[in-house]
């Protein structure tokens, strides 16, 4: 087996780092929700039956989050530059799909929990408690270095 595919083996789908931030919060704070459900568009990291409400968690790189987290990698340029694409693609249509069956969507990207740039825990458990138990308006969130919410008449939030 050559060592990129090896290397490729240990990438985690689930329980990663920025995962496990947010769950371990949101269980600590007291709210409850199901694991990777399968029946919905895109296989959602968390769902909030009750809140209509899914949470995904996004890796900046297998996602193509345009931040420093969100590499390009130079060798076999090509082959990630259409991968990324697919990625970026199927998410859209999932996102898409739920907001149409009347969920609401919070993505956290990675770059929110890591690197230079990464916000505090707690203030992205904060967000995420608010957004969860907010208003049906608001459609989606966006959770980076900064947070944008997105739905009828709502406004960035610095």
């Amino acid at each position: 087996m050559d060592q990129r595919r090896l290397n490729m083996s240990r990438i985690q789908g689930r329980d990663t780092e920025p995962e496990m931030i947010i769950r371990r919060g949101l269980h600590a704070r007291g709210l409850r929700y199901r694991l990777h459900d399968r029946s919905l568009s895109g296989t959602p990291d968390l769902v909030f039956p009750s809140a209509r409400t899914v949470v995904f968690v996004h890796g900046c790189f297998w996602h193509g989050h345009d931040c420093a987290l969100g590499v390009q990698p130079r060798s076999n340029a090509a082959f990630w530059q259409a991968k990324i694409a697919r990625n970026q693609q199927r998410d859209g249509q999932a996102i898409d799909a739920l907001i149409s069956s009347g969920w609401r969507v919070a993505t956290v990207w990675e770059c929110a929990l890591r690197g230079r740039g990464r916000l505090p825990p707690d203030s992205v458990l904060e967000v995420l408690i608010h957004f969860i138990g907010s208003e049906r308006r608001l459609q989606s969130v966006e959770i980076t270095n900064n947070i944008e919410l997105r739905g009828a008449k709502s406004a960035p939030v610095r």
